[in-house]
């Protein structure tokens, strides 16, 4: 009899994409996964470790599990700290580091044996946790920066990108299945393929390039949704936002600026300041003016002055970007940053942080008022409460972080389609609308008729 495991995921896409594969090896050996504590024989918590807050969950996410199930096998980057595990939670089973998908296995092994059915397919398909309608596409592990606030480096390893090819066959798969969107991630996305010096590999019967720009002119043949994160602002991003012109990806840059200030970014071992990164936007819309661009800025960081914050308000007053993520400075443990002299106090990280936020919803309302009476494209990702509402995102917006439409239907639009919305009104993060047509979708990959995503 197969063995059941229980699985909990916790942090970013890129860990949400470990678990998909630690999942899809485990059903490929027969075992099953279930929703409760109490069905499973064994649970695996993957954890987020790049945080205060993020440690902190993770080790309430093991706790329960063993209190609900006693047998618990943690993974993910806090695993890279097994000192931290062991000493809150002693009774776990095994501690394993992120990517350590064999040491997973073999540990669910040690608790109950496989059992593979003769009835499992050889290759069995892979599993994804996300909707059917998108999914992340991984294409390199790790990073070769070294920001002082961070310890990634240290949890994941320097940079190692996939093969072209090998990525190129899965975005078929995922496209060939019902996959409408891919969303490239990586810990640097702009610097894939530079550990491979770029190597081609062979891809339905051509060599093709380990380089974004050449990796990317391969996805948007798919005929899927491309959207890119985690892109680093290097010179040949504009290859790349000159593709979007184009529409041959969608216009959306999620750029993790973190600061504007040229003092507080060396502290952090950042490029740019406020001059680099305006002219760097500037050029990119004016290749592409209809580019949306997401970012994300640490406020509070050791040294931060009023006149180091005030630069970065000034910064997203002239930039006038997108969507904005904000975060208050937390140290990590083993980051560098720690050691550097002038913490702020928390109640002034949290009072630059609102004033952040209050500056870029004003942004975001004028950019949102200024789409009504626009016609969008529309992904639907969910139902509304109310009857023949549908919630979903333009090609402007990424899932869970970014903005959402609510869209009044006749009933028959279903989660994953695209449909055309006439925007009505306007909220400072959020747009309503009423359908107005649908969008033909039309992979060119071949479907594979009756297969489906686990």
């Amino acid at each position: 009899m197969a063995g059941k495991v229980g699985f909990v995921s916790l942090g970013c896409p890129k860990a949400l994409v470990d678990s998909e594969q630690i999942i899809s090896r485990l059903r490929a050996e027969g075992y099953e996964t279930v929703p409760t504590y109490q069905e499973a024989d064994v649970v695996v918590v993957n954890t987020c470790g790049f945080i205060t807050p993020a440690v902190e969950e993770s080790l309430s996410a093991i706790g329960e599990a063993l209190a609900e199930n006693g047998r618990v096998i943690v993974t993910g980057c806090l695993g890279a700290r097994p000192e931290v595990i062991r000493q809150a939670h002693p009774q776990v089973l095994e501690v394993t580091g992120p990517g350590e998908i064999e040491r997973v296995i073999a540990a669910v092994h040690q608790v109950v044996p496989p059992d593979p059915s003769p009835y499992t397919a050889l290759v069995p398909p892979q599993v994804k946790l996300t909707p059917r309608h998108y999914a992340y596409l991984k294409i390199a592990e790790g990073c070769n920066h070294r920001c002082s606030f961070c310890i990634i480096p240290k949890l994941r390893g320097s940079q190692r990108s996939r093969e072209a090819a090998e990525i190129l066959a899965e975005a078929a798969r995922l496209v060939a299945t019902g996959t409408k969107e891919l969303l490239v991630i990586a810990q640097d996305t702009s610097a894939y393929g530079v550990d491979l010096r770029h190597r081609p590999s062979v891809y339905a019967g051509r060599p093709v390039r380990a380089h974004l720009v050449d990796l990317v002119q391969e996805l948007s043949q798919f005929g899927a949704w491309l959207r890119l994160h985690y892109v680093y602002p290097y010179p040949h991003v504009r290859e790349l936002v000159a593709l979007m012109a184009e529409g041959r990806l969608l216009p959306y840059l999620d750029v993790p600026l973190q600061h504007a200030s040229p003092r507080i970014l060396k502290a952090m071992r950042r490029p740019g300041g406020v001059e680099d990164h305006l002219r760097t936007i500037a050029e990119w819309r004016a290749i592409a003016p209809d580019l949306a661009i997401r970012s994300s800025f640490i406020v509070g960081f050791p040294g931060e002055t009023e006149e180091d914050f005030s630069l970065l308000l000034d910064f997203l007053r002239e930039a006038r970007l997108d969507r904005v993520g904000c975060f208050t400075y937390s140290e990590v443990e083993g980051a560098e940053a720690n050691a550097l002299p002038g913490a702020v106090p928390e109640e002034v990280k949290e009072e630059r942080r609102g004033r952040l936020m209050a500056l870029q919803q004003r942004i975001s309302l004028e950019k949102n008022r200024a789409r009504v009476g626009q016609t969008l494209e529309v992904i639907v990702d969910d139902y509304g409460e109310l009857p023949g509402q549908v919630v979903g995102r333009t090609r402007y917006d990424a899932p869970g972080i970014d903005n959402q439409v609510y869209v009044e239907t006749d009933g028959t639009a279903k989660i994953g389609d695209i449909i055309r919305v006439q925007v009505t009104r306007a909220g400072a993060y959020d747009l309503f609308g009423q359908m107005v047509g649908r969008v033909p979708w039309k992979p060119a990959v071949p479907m594979i008729v009756g297969a489906s995503r686990v």
